[in-house]
């Protein structure tokens, strides 16, 4: 398995972990993001400057506006957390 396989296998599992919590096992709830962006990005939440930003982010997920995040919400959080880290939003 190639490195690129490995960590989407990675983010598959970490969102099944998370999602199998509460509520429906193909969707994050409120409380299990919470909990998967503070146990899985410690770093980033702790340099989130306060509380509300991190509560921005976690109502800027929920796209179709369901009160839950789907795996599909979910990558795309993560692409935009690592194109920013990588240094700068995607070019077109």
């Amino acid at each position: 398995m190639t490195q690129l396989e490995s960590a989407m296998g990675l983010l598959m599992k970490v969102f099944d972990t998370y999602a199998s919590g509460e509520g429906k096992r193909d969707t994050l709830t409120r409380s299990e993001t919470k909990a998967l962006l503070q146990k899985e990005l410690p770093t980033l939440m702790k340099a989130a400057k306060n509380p509300e930003e991190l509560e921005k982010l976690l109502n800027g997920l929920d796209f179709n506006g369901d009160s839950e995040v789907d795996f599909s919400e979910f990558v795309t959080m993560i692409s935009v957390l690592t194109s920013v880290l990588y240094g700068g939003t995607p070019k077109k």
